[in-house]
C-alpha cells in the first residue's frame, strides 16, 4: 500500500519524464472537460449525456481521491478552493442522472472546474520559464476567464434557460461581457431583482479583474524568487542582487543569445 501511494505521489509531484507526461495528460483532460462543460450547458438532457456525465464524474472523483490520498496534509488539501470546486463538480455530474429538477443549475456548478486550472498553473510555475516570466499576466487572464464563464452560466440559467441551443448561451456571454466592460448596449437586460443584483456584481468585480489584467500586461515583467535575506519575492528577470537589501540572488534565467 505504501509503495503504491509513493508511486502515485511521484506522478503528481515528481520530476521524472513519466510524471511530467502524466501531468500534461491531466492538462489535456481538464481542457477537454472544461470545453465540454461550457458547451453542454445548452444541450437538452438525454440518456447518452447522462452516461457521459457519470463517466466524467467518476474520472474526476478518481483524480480528486488520488490527490487526497497522497497529500501530506489532507485537511489542508480539503480546504483548498480547487478541491472544494472539484467536489461540487463531481456532485453535479453524479447527481444529474437522478435529479430531474433544475438540471441547468447543476450544470452551472461544472463551470467551477475552471478553478482547477489554478492547480495546473502551479505545475507550470515549476516547469515553464515562460510562465514564471509572465505569471502575473497569465493569472490575471485566468481570473478574468473564470469569472466571465461562470457569470455567463448564471445569466443563462436566470434569463435564457427557457431557450435551447448555443445561441442562448452566446446571448448570456454577450450580456456578461458588455456589462463587464460597462458598454451597456441595453439590447439585453435582466429585469428581476436578482438579475439586477447580479448585473451590479458583474460590473463591480469584472471591472476590477479587467483592470488587474491590463496592469499585469502593461507593467514591467517580474519573476517570483524569494530573497533569502529579506523575503522580497518579485525581482527583475536579470537581477543579480535584491533591490531591497542587496543580497545576491540566483534567479534561473534563459541566459543571453
Amino acid at each position: 500500500m505504501a509503495t503504491a501511494q509513493h508511486h502515485i505521489r511521484q506522478l503528481y509531484t515528481g520530476r521524472s519524464r513519466t510524471a511530467r507526461v502524466f501531468r500534461y495528460a491531466l492538462v489535456v483532460f481538464d481542457t477537454l472537460t472544461i470545453l465540454y462543460f461550457i458547451t453542454s450547458i445548452t444541450w437538452p438532457q438525454s440518456d447518452h449525456l447522462a452516461r457521459l456525465d457519470t463517466g466524467l464524474g467518476i474520472l474526476i472523483l478518481a483524480d480528486l481521491s488520488a490527490r487526497l490520498w497522497v497529500s501530506e496534509d489532507r485537511w489542508q488539501e480539503c480546504r483548498k478552493l480547487y478541491t472544494l470546486a472539484d467536489a461540487l463538480v463531481v456532485a453535479s455530474l453524479l447527481l444529474a442522472p437522478v435529479v430531474t429538477d433544475d438540471l441547468a443549475f447543476l450544470r452551472v456548478l461544472r463551470g467551477l472546474r475552471l478553478i482547477h486550472s489554478y492547480h495546473l498553473l502551479r505545475d507550470l510555475r515549476q516547469e515553464s520559464r515562460f510562465f514564471r516570466r509572465h505569471e502575473d499576466a497569465i493569472l490575471a487572464a485566468v481570473n478574468l476567464l473564470v469569472f466571465i464563464f461562470v457569470m455567463a452560466s448564471l445569466v443563462f440559467v436566470l434569463a435564457f434557460d427557457q431557450r435551447d441551443g448555443p445561441g442562448a448561451y452566446v446571448d448570456a456571454l454577450y450580456f456578461t461581457v458588455s456589462t463587464l466592460t460597462t458598454t451597456g448596449f441595453g439590447d439585453i437586460t435582466l429585469t428581476t431583482t436578482g438579475g439586477k443584483l447580479l448585473t451590479v456584481f458583474i460590473m463591480v468585480v469584472g471591472v476590477g479583474l479587467f483592470l488587474q489584467l491590463a496592469r499585469a500586461i502593461l507593467q514591467p515583467a517580474k519573476v517570483r524568487h524569494t530573497c533569502p535575506e529579506c523575503g522580497l519575492n518579485r525581482h527583475e528577470p536579470d537581477a543579480v542582487h535584491c533591490k531591497h537589501c542587496g543580497e545576491p540572488l540566483k534567479i534561473e534565467t534563459a541566459g543571453t543569445l
